[in-house]
């Protein structure tokens, strides 16, 4: 698909009900390609079975209606995608760049020998160059950084804030690439679907600035265009804690139950404000 056109996409996980993070990311992705005469796709990132809610894939819908958002052509959902996600890993698996681990969060969490990186331990290699790996045996797929990043060589991508970037992957260390309980991650889906859409500019909140060295080296190894990002600020509690699901953030549902004005947030965000008495990360 020829990159010409200027296309963006809002990619929830329907894990939960959206919150104003979410909201500032779909409307500067709507507004970035609505001023461009391009796309903007509406994805649902729906590849972790334990969490997903097809109760929250209408919310999703809902809630961006409600923004006064609109996105072109039919929503993907990643759970129809899987044998894609299983090629590339499979090319990834042919060149000798991926290896099983049969370690848990548990052992990583008592080794000693985890180092520690900007998001916590890192992954110590426990299970690279294991002899004879009992794949019957339940287990994930690890990218080995070390050997991917001497084959690419030095790696670049552009942040609009940012500037140019070189790309630094060992910062997360030999991440998951299929999980034990899916067969893709994060980090596979989103570097393939954003090549398979045509996306031209990935906007998103700052908290996933670290995986886009990540997604810089897979678009490397499987011969994938590189998007340009926008990583904009947080949305910050009156705790200077970021929204998130799993700390029971205030949802769109419960803003617009207590009779919230959607004009009110969607003007805060085009002048670069938070609305509604949050504040931005940095500000």
């Amino acid at each position: 698909m020829s990159l010409d056109l200027s296309t963006t996409r809002f990619a929830p996980s329907p894990t939960g009900r959206l919150h104003l993070g979410h909201a500032m990311s779909a409307v500067l992705s709507h507004d970035f390609a609505r001023a461009r005469g391009g796309r903007f796709l509406l994805r649902i990132e729906d590849i972790d079975p334990g969490r997903t809610r097809e109760e929250f894939v209408g919310g999703i819908e809902e809630d961006l209606r409600w923004l006064g958002l609109d996105w072109d052509g039919p929503v993907v959902r990643q759970s129809e995608r899987l044998p894609l996600y299983a090629e590339a890993l499979e090319r990834l698996r042919a060149r000798d760049l991926v290896y099983p681990c049969f370690c848990t969060r548990a052992d990583i969490a008592r080794s000693a020998a985890a180092p520690h990186g900007p998001e916590g331990p890192l992954y110590p290699g426990t299970c690279r160059g294991l002899a004879d790996p009992d794949l019957s045996r339940p287990h994930a797929w690890r990218l080995d950084v070390a050997k991917a990043t001497a084959l690419t060589g030095p790696l670049e991508w552009h942040d609009e804030h940012a500037g140019a970037i070189v790309a630094q992957p060992e910062l997360l260390g030999d991440v998951v690439l299929a999980r034990k309980d899916a067969p893709t991650s994060y980090h596979v889906a989103v570097t393939v679907d954003d090549a398979a859409q045509g996306v031209t500019d990935v906007i998103r909140g700052q908290d996933l600035f670290l995986s886009t060295h990540v997604h810089r080296l897979l678009q490397a190894l499987l011969d994938l265009p590189t998007p340009s990002y926008h990583h904009h600020p947080l949305i910050l509690d009156a705790n200077g804690e970021r929204l998130a699901k799993r700390h029971g953030a205030l949802s769109l549902a419960d803003l617009r139950a207590e009779g919230v004005d959607p004009r009110e947030i969607v003007s805060a965000f085009r002048d670069g404000r938070a609305p509604l008495g949050f504040r931005l990360s940095g500000v």
